[in-house]
Formats: structure tokens, C-alpha cells, sequence
């Protein structure tokens, strides 16, 4: 019989009662760099966590920023959130959640630091690769299967980072000034989705401000909105290093605090908190609420389990047991490497094919030419905290010397320059605290310049020749983990290492070479985008990523990916650079005397209009708006239908597949009012579905919503409102293609 809540919750309230004040401080806060402190006497085990947003982290020494260096830690490499978002896959996501938690548990950890959900409010931010999307809607739907998927394992999954990391440039002491509105209708929804639906275990808060409190001490966002609002009763950890006060740490809704030095026990919430609640500045009871937190996260895990039990004096006592029966995970099984393929497979998006250029057939295909210096790169050993030791990476070359097979003669050339980075020996991590990469970014590439730019120069010869002497050429470029990387941003968003001129002499040599970008984050393509006949996007797409794009420009598989983010025309026609705050501007005299450890204010000028939402609004071209992805087959829309009852509404539409083969098609839903204000998007997303239709075939696709899921939140009257009038739900292959409409009144 199932223990009631009440139950549960008296056995905590025993072992809390056993703790002496100074156990309980050793309890929340990092006792090594990837572990919480525990009490030994009464058998309570410290939190084990891991980095995890792409597989699970290596191993690091308890207390130095050095790897351990054994066998034991390689684990499957699988695609990066952004990835996981162009699925549009809400299994997907769950199956590679499943995976991770399978693989944490396997490794021994309690809790994966994933996923990361930040909406990707400016394409320069670093960190974008480890974000799921632009639009909170599908967000939140795809962030739902896969907590559900990590805490299948016995394993806590920790959503982060709360809220309104949208930079990383000066990470650490940037505040973010959203509207009410903005954070409301943006910033909020996926956390909010992740804690009452996905019933995620764990949250960390983040690293900047958000309206002059650090969000990983912050009262409005821990105490009010997560415990207060949401009524959230799971475990909150820091960022590590991200706290900056005792008191306010302790009475914020913060239960764990973790870090990058080694001083352990000098942590806020370490002996500075015994010592203030000794003094009588900070009441026990704060103390106590965070035990309670990371008790009944270890018995959620079912890591311990609680005896409780009566002396001869009547007297009860408890302590905390291992449990026998807790799933032991397990990793690097094939069965995770076909989730990891899968799901890699319908990340991948064509972005272009004019007059069909893909597929390149491999029986039609005899000599193929590589270039790109991305086609012979792994990217697992990259890119800040989501670094992991990859049991193996299938690079696009790779991919495609296996998918053609020995009748294809494949040749490879690199076509751009990558300067050689020497590190200063220091470990990132610990040098990322000091000065926002500073340290590491001491790296001298052994080359004059005149050297470097004349090796460039004859790389580029060199691949425009070879691609005069081949019928077929794929060039395979875009960023690394030395651009989309945690702790530092890009300045803008052209393509590094020359590679636009490389292109333009490549396509100068022939015009029907296939292009092929991968990164985490969109990419200026206007100084050849017009000349490409094929475009090819993949973000960092695990340890199957090659073998997943060379599947789709095979033509094994029909790309089903579509684009979870706008690709702007560049930095400059963004929200961001047009209305709001980036990096941020110095702080005011109040705002000097009122925040703590911070430099510059971000404010959010652009409001709601973030990403599809600001470009269809004012009109502002874009390369590739929201939602988009090319299939090798056209999708025919009919019969749209819209059924009313009370509140409830139904929009419905049949889709017909018209090609040959097999294919994928994303049904997207969007709606507006049909005479939006001023202050209001055109239209939002509202639903999607994925269909697998076979050649010739018809599949209805029905959306089911409420009038509630078309309220905007009044800031006047602090309440989520739907407005009455005529609305317009439009159904469509991307934001900016519709294929049916209908009005209704609401």
C-alpha cells in the first residue's frame, strides 16, 4: 500500500529531528564539486550530480578542476537541446530523456544538471546550443516528456537556469529587466510547465539578476513565484558559485548551494550560516525547510529510504537506510545509440533545394568531393559544461564514407583555416568565476599572420580547384564549441574562419555544390545564401549526428527537422539590437545602491516580441523564419474545420502526403486575433503535431484548446485575460507558411 503524503512527511520530520545545526548546514551546500555534504551518523547520503545536457560528464577529481582520467566514464554522446527542438518530437524528447536518466543512473549520479530551457531571446548568446526554442509553447511541450523521460531512472532531473539567462556575456552580474508581461508570457512558462506538469525534482537557479536579486537567491523568483505560486516543493540548487550572501541565500528558497573552489565549508550556506544562526540573525527554521527539500528528494530517487523506530523509553528515533531495490541505470547500450540516431535523424533541417539537388543518390554518386573543416570534426569534447567523453562520434565525413559505401570515391579537403588554440594548461571552469574567459582566452595560434593567411589563402585555392573537377561537392561548415560555448558570447553572427569567401569560390567553382551548416545558433548565410541550390542546418547532433545527415542527403530518410528558432538576416535586424538591451547598459546611481555584485542592466525593451513575434509584427525579412524545414515530398492541407463547445475549441485540417516515398510532415498551429492590437503578436504558436504519412497518404490532425490558452497577461490587473472578439487559427508548414485559415468568435 502506497504511503500517504502525510506519512512521508512525518519520517522527514523524524530524521530532521535527529540533526544537530552544524549536520544540517553540512547538508546544503557542496562538499565536493559535484557533490552535497551528508551525516554519516544517521546514514543520510550526500546529492551526487553531473553536468548533462548532451550525455553525462566526465569525472572530475572531489576537489580539483582535473579529469580523472579512467575508461569508466564514456558515455553516449546525444543530440543537444537545440537539436532535440527541431524534432518537433514531444516522444523524441522523452526517449532522449529516458536515455540520459538511464545513463546518469548507470554512472552513479543522483541528479543531471539538464535540461536547459532559457528562451533564446538574441542569437549571439553562447549557451543557445543547450536551449530548446524562441517560443515558450514549444518549449514547454517538449520539456515535459523529456524530465518525465531523465526521472523515469530514479534520478532527479534539474531544469535551469531560473530565469532570464539569455546571455552569457558578463553572466555573473548582468541584471535582466523583462516587462511583467514579457516574463510572464516568455520567460516563464517552460519553468512553470517543467515543476507542475513534468513534476521536475530539481530547479537551479541562475547566475545574473533578475530585477535586482541573483536568481539564485532570489526572493521574488524562490520564494514567491516557485514556492508560493506554483506551490513547488522539490529541490532548488544554486548555479555553482552563483550565490554572493548568507542571509539572503538562506531565506530566498535556495535548499543547495554549489560552487567551483574548494573551500567548501566557507560556502554561504557552510559555517557562516552556523555562525548567523547562532547569532540569532537568521532563524533555524530556513535551515530546517531545506532539509526537508533534499530528504524528500532522496526519497524520491529512492536513494534512502527512513526507519523510524521506538526505543523502550517511548522515545522514537530514525536514521536514513540505503535502498536495495533503487534502478541501477546502465550505459552505452545499443539501444541508447538508436534513440541517439533517431532522434538525430529528424533534427536534421533542408533549408533549400532548388530544382531538387538533393538527394544526391549513392548509385549515382561516383565521386564526391568533402571540404569543410566541420565534415572531420567531433564537437562531443566541446562547448563548456556540456563537454562529455563521447564512446564515439560519427563526423559527417564519416557518416558519409559509410552511407555510400566503396563505390563512391570520397575526397576530403579541409577548404578553411582553423588556427591551432593553445590552452594555458588552467581547467576552464575554475578560470570562468575569475574573468569571463579571459584566462583561457590566452591563445596563440604558432603562426605569424602573414603565415596563417597565406596557408588560408591556399586552402582556398585548393578546394575551389578540386570542386572545378567534381560533379558532386558538399561543403560542410558553420560554427564549433569555440563559438557556441558557455561563458562567452559571439560578436556577431558571421561565419568564422573566412569560410563565406571559401564558399562563394567554391560555389565560383561549381555552382551546384550542396552546403551543409552546423552550429547550435543561426548564422548570417546572405554573402552566398542566394547562390546555394541546397542548404543543409544541423545543430550538434550526438554521437549518430554523421550518420543522420548522411542518411538525409542520400535520400535513405526525408528530412522532417524544422527550425524551433528564426534565422535572422543578422544581428542587426533582431528585436534585441532594434529595441532592447545587449550586453547591457551601466547601472544607474539607484540602481548602484540597491544590487549587489552587479555591473550593467539589460533591459527588455523588445518586450513580447521576441523572435517570429517581432519579425512578422514589423515586418522584417529574415533568411528562415520559425518552423521552417523542407521535406523531399510536398504536403497537400485541406479541409480546415473549427468546432466550438462552451469554451472548448477544436481546429482540425487533413493532410495529404503527395510524393513517392515515406515522409514527415510538422503541422503547426498558430493563432491571432484577425485585428490584432498594437500591443499584440499577429499570431503564436498554439499546437503542433508530427505525422508520418506513407506515399498518397491523408491523416486529419485535430488541435484541442480553451479559451484560456489565448490569454495574454494584463499587467495592470496582475491576471491572465482572454479578450472576446473574432480570432484567426491558422494552420501551416511554418509560421510564415499558412496553408488554411478560419475565423471564430471567442
Amino acid at each position: 500500500m502506497k504511503e500517504s503524503k502525510k506519512e512521508t512527511n512525518a519520517r522527514i520530520e523524524a530524521l530532521l529531528q535527529e540533526l544537530t545545526l552544524e549536520e544540517k548546514c553540512r547538508m546544503i551546500h557542496g562538499a565536493e564539486f559535484f557533490k552535497s555534504g551528508g551525516v554519516d551518523r544517521l546514514g543520510i547520503p550526500g546529492i551526487v550530480t553531473s553536468d548533462g545536457p548532451c550525455g553525462v560528464r566526465n569525472d572530475f577529481y572531489p576537489n580539483r578542476w582535473y579529469v580523472i582520467g579512467s575508461s569508466a566514464d564514456y558515455v553516449s554522446y546525444l543530440p543537444s537541446n537545440s537539436a532535440i527542438a527541431s524534432t518537433w518530437n514531444r516522444k523524441l524528447a522523452g526517449d532522449s530523456g529516458r536515455v540520459l536518466g538511464r545513463e546518469a543512473r548507470g554512472r552513479g549520479k543522483d541528479m543531471i544538471l539538464a535540461p536547459g530551457i532559457n528562451i533564446k531571446r538574441n542569437p549571439l548568446c553562447g549557451r543557445n546550443f543547450e536551449y530548446l526554442s524562441e517560443d515558450p509553447y514549444l518549449v514547454s511541450e517538449l520539456v515535459v516528456p523529456l524530465i518525465e523521460g531523465i526521472q523515469e531512472n530514479d534520478v532527479s532531473a534539474c531544469v535551469k537556469h531560473f530565469a532570464c539567462n539569455n546571455q552569457e556575456w558578463e553572466r555573473y552580474s548582468v541584471n535582466a529587466e523583462p516587462t511583467e508581461r514579457a516574463f510572464r508570457e516568455l520567460y516563464l512558462p517552460g519553468f512553470e510547465a517543467a515543476v507542475k506538469k513534468a513534476k521536475s525534482l530539481s530547479l537551479m537557479g541562475s547566475y545574473n539578476l533578475v530585477r535586482g536579486e541573483h536568481g539564485s537567491e532570489s526572493r521574488k523568483l524562490l520564494t514567491d513565484i516557485l514556492r508560493k505560486e506554483w506551490k513547488y516543493d522539490g529541490l532548488v540548487v544554486s548555479d555553482w558559485t552563483a550565490n554572493h550572501d548568507t542571509k539572503d541565500a538562506a531565506e530566498s528558497g535556495l535548499d543547495l548551494e554549489m560552487g567551483i573552489t574548494d573551500n567548501f565549508d566557507d560556502y554561504y550556506l557552510g559555517r557562516p550560516l552556523v555562525e548567523a544562526v547562532k547569532r540569532g540573525e537568521i532563524d533555524e527554521s530556513v535551515v530546517d525547510e531545506k532539509i526537508r527539500h533534499i530528504l524528500r528528494l532522496l526519497l524520491r530517487i529512492r536513494k534512502i529510504d527512513i526507519e523510524v523506530s521506538t526505543g523502550k523509553n517511548g522515545k522514537k528515533s530514525a536514521r536514513a537506510v540505503a535502498t536495495e531495490d533503487r534502478d541501477p541505470g546502465y550505459y552505452n547500450g545499443h539501444v541508447m545509440h538508436a534513440y541517439a540516431l533517431k532522434t538525430a535523424e529528424e533534427a536534421v533541417v533542408l533549408l533549400k533545394n532548388e530544382k531538387k539537388r538533393l538527394p544526391l543518390k549513392p548509385s549515382q554518386t561516383r565521386k564526391l568531393l568533402v571540404i569543410g573543416e566541420n565534415a572531420n570534426r567531433a564537437h562531443a569534447n566541446g562547448g563548456g559544461s556540456a563537454e562529455i567523453k563521447a564512446l564515439y562520434e560519427i563526423t559527417p565525413l564519416l557518416g558519409l564514407a559509410a552511407e555510400y559505401g566503396g563505390n563512391t570515391e570520397i575526397r576530403y579537403v579541409p577548404g578553411y583555416y582553423v588556427p591551432k588554440k593553445v590552452r594555458d594548461g588552467a581547467n576552464w571552469q575554475e578560470n570562468s568565476i575569475m574573468d569571463e574567459w579571459k584566462l583561457q582566452e590566452k591563445q596563440k595560434a604558432g603562426l605569424d599572420p602573414a603565415a596563417e593567411r597565406k596557408k588560408a589563402k591556399a586552402m582556398k585555392e585548393e578546394a575551389a580547384r578540386l570542386a572545378k573537377e567534381y560533379d558532386d561537392v558538399i561543403f560542410i561548415g558553420g560554427l564549433d564549441h569555440d563559438h557556441d560555448v558557455e561563458g562567452k558570447d559571439r560578436t556577431d553572427m558571421k561565419l568564422p574562419y573566412g569560410q563565406d569567401d571559401v564558399l562563394n569560390a567554391v560555389l565560383d567553382a561549381n555552382p551546384d555544390t550542396v552546403v551543409v551548416m552546423v552550429a547550435g545558433s543561426p548564422v548570417d548565410m546572405r554573402a552566398w545564401k542566394d547562390r546555394a541550390k541546397a542548404i543543409v542546418y544541423m545543430s550538434y547532433n550526438g554521437m549518430e549526428g554523421g550518420t543522420a545527415l548522411a542518411r538525409v542527403i542520400s535520400g535513405t530518410i526525408c528530412p522532417s527537422g524544422k527550425l524551433a528558432e528564426t534565422f535572422p538576416e543578422s544581428y542587426e535586424t533582431t528585436p534585441v539590437a532594434h529595441f532592447g538591451e545587449y550586453p547591457g547598459r551601466k547601472l544607474t546611481a539607484a540602481e548602484k545602491k540597491r544590487m549587489k555584485a552587479c555591473n550593467y542592466t539589460a533591459d527588455y525593451k523588445e518586450g513580447i516580441f521576441v523572435g517570429y513575434r517581432y519579425y512578422e509584427k514589423f515586418d522584417v525579412p529574415v533568411q528562415f523564419p520559425f518552423g521552417f524545414g523542407l521535406s523531399y515530398v510536398d504536403f497537400k492541407y485541406s479541409d480546415i474545420a473549427l468546432e466550438k463547445s462552451g469554451d472548448k475549441i477544436t481546429v482540425s485540417a487533413k493532410i495529404t502526403n503527395t510524393g513517392h516515398v515515406s515522409a514527415m510532415e510538422v503541422v503547426q498551429l498558430y493563432v491571432g486575433a484577425k485585428t490584432p492590437k498594437k500591443e499584440d503578436p499577429v499570431k503564436e504558436l498554439k499546437g503542433f503535431e508530427k505525422l508520418e504519412l506513407k506515399a498518397g497518404q491523408t491523416k486529419t490532425v485535430r488541435f484541442k484548446l480553451d479559451a484560456s490558452d489565448l490569454a495574454h497577461f494584463n499587467e495592470e490587473s496582475g491576471e491572465w485575460q482572454t479578450e472576446r472578439g473574432v480570432y484567426r487559427f491558422s494552420i501551416g508548414s511554418s509560421s510564415a507558411d499558412i496553408r488554411l485559415k478560419k475565423d471564430a468568435r471567442i
